[in-house]
C-alpha cells in the first residue's frame, strides 16, 4: 500500500535520448573534421580560445547526458538532512 502511495517520478528518456544524440553528433563532427580544427586550433592569438570554448561545450553536454542517463537508471544523489539541535 506504501508504494502505491509514493510518487512515482518521470524518467527523462527524452531528454536523455536528445542529449545523447548531440553528444556522439558534436564528438563524430570533431572527429571527422580533424584536419580544420588541428589547423585552426594551433594558429594561436585569439585562436588559442577556441580549444578551451570547445572543451567548455562538449563538457557541458556530456555532463548532461549523464547527469539524465544516471536519473534514467533510477540514481540520484543523496539529500542531507538538516540537523536538529
Amino acid at each position: 500500500m506504501a508504494a502505491q502511495t509514493q510518487k512515482s517520478k518521470k524518467k527523462p528518456l527524452v531528454p536523455l535520448i536528445l542529449t545523447g544524440a548531440v553528444s556522439v553528433a558534436l564528438y563524430v563532427t570533431l572527429l571527422m573534421n580533424q584536419d580544420i580544427v588541428n589547423s585552426n586550433f594551433a594558429r594561436g592569438g585569439l585562436y588559442a580560445f577556441l580549444p578551451i570554448i570547445t572543451a567548455f561545450i562538449f563538457s557541458f553536454v556530456h555532463g548532461n547526458f549523464t547527469g539524465h542517463f544516471w536519473s534514467a537508471l533510477g540514481v540520484e544523489a543523496s539529500k542531507k538532512k538538516k540537523e536538529v539541535k
